[in-house]
């Protein structure tokens, strides 16, 4: 069994949803794992990657034991498997009181372990647990996978939304689609007269959707059950399925499991060696879609790079111009932009060498003078001088 993308053709990629929080103690653990048991309920195949490396809960609140996971002949990474959900964690390559104690470089194999070295089968959504904030780990799975969506959990506080709104931008900025948010701890329903009371605020996640303009998935109400459940490795909608928190479970999970945008562009993550035709990415339906800046057709021809993209605009881009226009921290400084390579130091033939996708927002460029550090962001490229066709 190969991983998760190198079985395009035989395995569908399942859509990839990342559940993020802008700060800790949110519930957005607790949220990932009972959206993916009420998908399970609905008939979907489920995976749940725990990518919060230094604190891992998903095994705790699924109920899965904690031992190292077993391997396939072939080397692949069987993960285990609860409530119907397949589940990879850092918990699961550790001891219970051993801490994660890694370094950036580190974190970032781990993470990309957890996706492609995973014998994960047929699944139909694959869902991302990530830590609270905007930093390496995120980052990574923006650019190393073709994230469908985000989804982010806030309480109804003010400084948690404040947060929220931050994490939100970083999605953006990183081209990976906003699906909606989640507002958790919304409000405490007494279990003896059912009196609501709205212990963190109430409203606050509906407004800064609205703000934002992105969809509103629902309120989950504050349940102690919820504590109890997790606790006792039996998610909430397991353990109380007719709880107006379950209820809220399943509408959110009902509300993501059709996302699909259906729209045409390229499909990523794609690897082209430009020498290699076999290696060129095709076209097909993607999940990214909807915006102007989204690739629809790329060619290499003559030392030029061809672009086209969903509003029709085209653009023929050199080499060597794209060569010089590098803005990794070789060719500009970080902190004024100035300008570090010399552009008579660029030869003249230049060409590309290969073409990779960076999430669903760049591209990766190698160049055939051993330059290959370079990320050029679809919104840098459309704005780079070119040669541009009306569409007709």
């Amino acid at each position: 069994m190969k991983g998760i993308f190198e079985m395009r053709e035989q395995i569908p990629a399942p859509r990839m949803i990342a559940i993020s929080s802008g700060k800790g103690g949110v519930g957005k653990s607790s949220v990932t794992a009972n959206i993916g048991v009420a998908m399970v309920e609905a008939g979907l195949k489920v995976g749940i990657v725990d990518a919060d490396i230094y604190g891992p809960s998903i095994p705790g609140i699924l109920g899965v034991a904690a031992k190292k996971p077993s391997m396939t002949p072939e080397g692949m990474i069987i993960p285990a498997e609860a409530h119907g959900i397949k589940v990879i964690s850092m918990a699961m390559l550790t001891d219970d009181d051993s801490p994660a104690i890694l370094r950036g470089p580190m974190v970032t194999k781990y993470l990309q372990s957890f996706v492609r070295q995973v014998d994960w089968g047929a699944l139909d959504v694959l869902l991302l647990d990530l830590p609270p904030g905007t930093g390496d780990i995120q980052l990574t799975l923006a650019q190393a996978f073709p994230l469908s969506g985000a989804v982010v959990v806030s309480t109804p506080q003010d400084v948690s939304l404040k947060i929220a709104r931050r994490g939100l931008r970083m999605m953006e900025q990183v081209k990976v689609p906003i699906l909606g948010v989640v507002e958790n701890m919304s409000g405490f329903t007494c279990p003896s007269c059912g009196t609501v009371t709205h212990i963190f605020d109430q409203g606050g996640g509906e407004a800064i959707a609205r703000e934002l303009g992105v969809s509103f998935l629902g309120k989950v109400p504050l349940d102690p059950a919820v504590v109890d459940a997790g606790d006792s490795g039996v998610p909430l909608i397991k353990a109380a399925p007719s709880s107006p928190a379950a209820a809220a479970y399943r509408q959110i999970a009902a509300m993501l499991s059709g996302v699909d945008s259906g729209a045409v562009g390229i499909s990523v993550p794609f690897s082209w060696t430009v020498s290699d035709h076999a290696s060129k990415p095709r076209s097909g339906a993607v999940q990214n879609g909807g915006a102007a800046e989204r690739l629809v057709a790329l060619d290499h021809n003559m030392g030029n790079l061809h672009l086209t993209w969903a509003d029709g605009m085209a653009q023929i881009l050199g080499a060597r111009d794209l060569r010089i226009l590098c803005r990794c921290a070789k060719c500009r400084d970080e902190v004024t932009g100035a300008r570090l390579l010399d552009p008579d130091s660029v030869p003249l033939d230049i060409d590309l060498t290969r073409i990779w996708s960076v999430g669903n927002y760049a591209l990766g460029l190698a160049f055939s003078d051993g330059h290959d550090t370079g990320i050029y962001t679809f919104t840098s490229l459309r704005t780079m001088n070119s040669t541009e066709i009306e569409d007709v």
